[in-house]
């Protein structure tokens, strides 16, 4: 019975439109009053929640993103990625998602890549022909491959709550099908371009490759910088966005001198902002992780899967088509703090790989980015474009099935996951 009132109240107040982490936060205070587990323990349980060594990776890693935007890395990133794809249908299409892609190897948040190409490639897009939909949906689905290329906060949490799998284990794993995916997106793009006839005409002309690539060349340093020395053992991920934030400084304030210090003044606020959020979503999501956990809601939920005789095949369908559906609602944290203490029973008794579960998982993260109607870079974008998130319905769509064919490629065949890790011997 406990376990249904906690469930009921989480659905009612997300239901009722309270805030998600608030929601979780509520029913896990409620069910720990009533059933005697010491409500004195809750502050606890929200300090602990938050109080981990890689938890501190999230706000690094985010100042290092909003740096490396002010500094106007990504509009040297742009210009190299054009003179790469050259002018032909659909190339600005493909440098968003190039670039999106790049950038994932510095920030590690969906949202701010998608804020940040948005804010280079919106104008010239747009000038170039685009439909406004179209090209929101495309940045959208672009920034989502942020979450798997690493550096990922998604990692850093799934890391958190699964310490089986290692958070260097899991940035490698997520490398082969971050650019798999990215990669899908890029021939979407391109030939839903081609099929509509946008920029047909190209919008400028093809910038000089070697005098682009060294303006670029120090934003493409970034994740050469940051992986290799967490490869090699200089420093562990959260050393290594410390670094990726002195190197961004450097290169906006020595480098480009683009950077003045109301710029980073104002990136300091800002990233504080988001890491709040964040780090809030963690510290109430765990009060409702804790109380379920107490009382084995889970446990009795696993057992209740398993009990069905489910083949693994089938078991392992129906764990993504849940996880699908629940990224159209649930944000990643929360669907992490909701489904995984029942989910890993289930991946332990059919002895999956949890590495491979990460990214597995991830990738269902990913697509509940730009997924209507609750995908956060779809929002950020939309915003941007100055479109309704139902507009981009027809063209995101195409993205989606894409993506989703990605994903259930790497669930099929786990060794695209594991080569690397196991490769780097991480595994």
């Amino acid at each position: 019975m406990i376990d249904w009132l906690l469930f009921g109240t989480f659905v009612v107040l997300m239901l009722s439109g309270v805030p998600l982490a608030v929601a979780m936060g509520l029913a896990g205070t409620l069910v720990v009053a009533i059933s005697g587990l010491g409500i004195m323990s809750l502050p606890t349980n929200v300090y602990t929640g938050i109080a981990k060594y890689p938890l501190m990776a999230i706000p690094v890693f985010v100042i290092a993103g909003l740096i490396f935007e002010r500094a106007g890395v990504a509009a040297g990133i742009v210009r190299f990625a054009s003179a790469v794809v050259g002018q032909r249908q659909g190339s600005l299409a493909i440098v968003a998602i190039l670039v999106a892609m790049i950038l994932g190897g510095i920030s590690g948040s969906g949202p701010a890549d998608s804020a940040a190409v948005g804010a280079v490639m919106l104008p010239s897009m747009l000038k170039a022909g685009y439909p406004r939909a179209f090209t929101a949906g495309v940045i959208a689905a672009a920034g989502s491959t942020d979450i798997l290329i690493p550096p990922s906060i998604a990692f850093v949490i799934y890391s958190l709550l699964v310490p089986q799998a290692s958070v260097p284990a899991l940035f490698a794993a997520g490398m082969i099908p971050g650019i798999l995916s990215g990669l899908t997106l890029i021939l979407v793009a391109w030939w839903l371009s081609v099929k509509h006839g946008f920029e047909s005409q190209p919008a400028e002309p093809r910038p000089p490759f070697w005098q682009s690539l060294k303006e670029a060349g120090w934003g493409l340093a970034a994740p050469v910088i940051i992986l290799g020395g967490m490869r090699s053992g200089f420093f562990t991920p959260t050393e290594a966005a410390v670094v990726a934030v002195f190197y961004g400084f450097f290169v906006g304030k020595v480098i480009y001198r683009s950077l003045t210090w109301r710029d980073i003044y104002n990136v300091l606020v800002e990233s504080a902002e988001i890491a709040s959020v964040i780090l809030t979503v963690v510290a109430l999501a765990s009060v409702f992780a804790w109380a379920s956990n107490t009382l084995g809601t889970f446990d009795h939920l696993a057992k209740a899967m398993l009990g069905t005789g489910l083949p693994e095949f089938v078991m392992l369908i129906s764990i993504q088509v849940l996880l699908l559906i629940a990224g159209m609602f649930l944000d990643a944290i929360s669907i992490y703090f909701i489904f995984l203490p029942l989910l890993i029973p289930i991946a332990i008794h059919f002895n999956w790989d949890l590495v491979w579960f990460g990214v597995v998982i991830t990738m269902n993260m990913a697509l509940g980015q730009f997924h209507p109607p609750l995908g956060v870079n779809l929002m950020v974008t939309c915003r941007m474009a100055g479109v309704s998130m139902e507009s981009t319905i027809p063209w995101v769509l195409w993205m989606v099935a894409a993506m989703a064919g990605t994903m259930f490629l790497v669930t099929f065949v786990p060794e695209i996951a594991l080569w690397l890790p196991r490769t780097l011997g991480y595994l």
